[in-house]
């Protein structure tokens, strides 16, 4: 299918039974005019101040932001509400940022959530920034936010198997927590290669698992509780499949344990988090008995 015809059929899901009036809360607080775009581009993704707004337009501010609920990508400060979602993505963001090569650049984000990484991206300046996740949830929390922030920042409800049919190619392609939800792990990657031009770089994180072998561990039904993982592979296997699929310059930017600092329940997202996850009596184990969740960090560069 043409991605015109993908982006016509998908608009249609705001209008599920589930989603619409969520859709239609977005839209009524998209009405509300913005006087004064204000920004701040920190840990705290801010947008708005509440003293610019009437007490009415607050209160439909606030009564969107916790329809929107679960907010699991952020923090971001809406007009001086403090939506402190699930993960703390800064975490993550300030791990990476100092290898986002991405100034003046066409840059993809894939499984962008509700865009927290791609906010915090345009202090790099990018050329343009194009986020992809076939999630409605996550694409009204990001209308939402960027109804504040003004950016040019595309969203498309598209998912990483669209990426090669997209209308052009990429400089640089960012992909966190995704690539353990595929089936065939390896053609992800080719399909990321045939989406990015020549010494184009990816930045990816996966979970992975220690040794130095070329093994893969392969839930059998879950793996701390999440059923859609299907590979978690040593860092030596991940970059057999990079290599595969037409990678080299591989760096590791950071392997890191997934702590109850930057994962845990509030009152913004799900009641159970990490800490549910994981075996109450050990927590270096999953509750299925897997090693718990950890994260290898890369970049890699188009051969």
């Amino acid at each position: 299918m043409h991605i015109k015809q993908l982006r016509d059929e998908r608009n249609k899901w705001f209008f599920w039974k589930n989603i619409l009036p969520i859709y239609e809360k977005v839209q009524k607080t998209k009405q509300i005019d913005i006087k004064n775009i204000y920004i701040e581009n920190d840990d705290w993704f801010k947008v708005g101040n509440k003293d610019d707004f009437s007490d009415s337009e607050y209160e439909e501010i606030l009564s969107c932001a916790k329809k929107l609920i679960p907010w699991r990508k952020g923090p971001f400060d809406v007009c001086d509400i403090k939506i402190d979602s699930e993960w703390q993505s800064n975490i993550k963001y300030n791990l990476i940022k100092e290898h986002l090569d991405i100034e003046g650049k066409i840059v993809a984000d894939v499984g962008c959530n509700n865009g927290y990484y791609m906010f915090r991206m345009l202090e790099k300046k990018p050329k343009k920034l194009i986020g992809f996740d076939p999630s409605p949830l996550f694409k009204l929390q990001f209308d939402f936010v960027n109804h504040f922030a003004k950016s040019d920042i595309v969203y498309e409800l598209l998912g990483v198997e669209h990426i090669e049919y997209y209308e052009h190619k990429f400089d640089f392609i960012v992909m966190m927590g995704v690539l353990y939800h595929r089936t065939d792990p390896i053609s992800t990657l080719k399909s990321l290669a045939r989406a990015i031009n020549q010494n184009g770089e990816i930045l990816i994180d996966t979970f992975m698992i220690d040794g130095e072998d070329d093994m893969v561990l392969t839930p059998k039904d879950r793996y701390s509780k999440i059923p859609n993982v299907y590979f978690v592979p040593t860092v030596n296997a991940l970059k057999n499949w990079l290599s595969r699929a037409g990678f080299g310059n591989i760096e590791i930017i950071d392997i890191k344990k997934t702590g109850f600092d930057e994962q845990r329940a509030t009152q913004w997202s799900f009641e159970q988090s990490l800490e549910d996850y994981l075996d109450a009596t050990n927590p270096d184990k999953t509750v299925e008995g897997y090693p718990a969740p950890k994260r290898v960090y890369l970049k890699a560069r188009k051969i």
